[in-house]
Formats: C-alpha cells, structure tokens, sequence
C-alpha cells in the first residue's frame, strides 16, 4: 500500500485511489482546478505526502479527505479506501445530495424516438426557429 518513497504525484494517486478511471483523467481534473490542495490549484506532477488535505470535485459531489496512505497501483474498492478518509462533514454533504438527486424524477423516455416522435421533434425545432427569428410570431 504504502510507496518506498515519501511522496508520490498526485494524479497517480488520485487514480490508484478510484476516484478517477484512468491516470490521464486524473491528470486532466488537477490541470482544470478541480482538485486543490490547503485551497491552491496544483499541477498534476505535484508531490502529496501523508497527511496532506484535499477538495476533489467530481461534478456535483465535493469529496474533502485527508491522505492515509501512499499507492501508485491501483487494486480494487476496499484497498484504495484504505489510501484516505473522508470528513464527516463531506459525508452529511453528499449524502444530502444524493437525497435531493433521488427526488428528481426520472426520464420518461425509453430508447430511440420513433418516426412520429422525430416528426414532431422537427415540427417544434422549426417552429421555434421561426420565432426567434421574428419574435413577435404572427402578430406582425
């Protein structure tokens, strides 16, 4: 679990922790700000240690951990839950959104639409465009 060094790169651990799917999506998160640590962007070749403090965002989720332990391989679910621990506080947060996400209803659709179905599709599409055209529609 633990590397022979003291410090590892951030998106290698990040990825050997699952919370990315491949080292090059790490590496894109950290790059675009959605990782930082003690609150500062940092680049993807930044060194993190034990006991270093991060804010992953992963779309609406927002994971604050604090770093247990070091790994650049990446094992299964239960050892890579073993490389940090999350706050409480984190925890309340997105198990409330989970909540709210649970409550949203869930799309009627089911599969391609159908002849009739991309008809209409067309139908409204042009007549949305006309309108924006001349907003005023028929009453010119």
């Amino acid at each position: 679990m633990t590397d022979s060094a003291d410090k590892l790169r951030i998106d290698k651990w990040l990825w050997a922790a699952r919370f990315f799917k491949t080292r090059s999506l790490s590496a894109d998160a950290v790059e675009s700000g959605k990782v930082t640590m003690s609150e500062v962007r940092i680049k993807p070749a930044k060194a993190i240690g034990v006991g270093d403090r991060l804010v992953i965002r992963l779309g609406q989720y927002h994971f604050d951990i604090e770093v247990l332990g070091l790994s650049n391989k990446r094992g299964g679910a239960p050892e890579a839950q073993k490389l940090y621990r999350e706050t409480d506080e984190s925890k309340a947060r997105r198990a409330v959104i989970a909540e709210q996400n649970k409550a949203l209803p869930l799309p009627t659709f089911k599969g391609r639409p159908t002849k009739r179905d991309r008809r209409d599709i067309e139908k409204f599409e042009t007549r949305t465009k006309s309108a924006s055209k001349n907003p005023w529609g028929d009453f010119e």
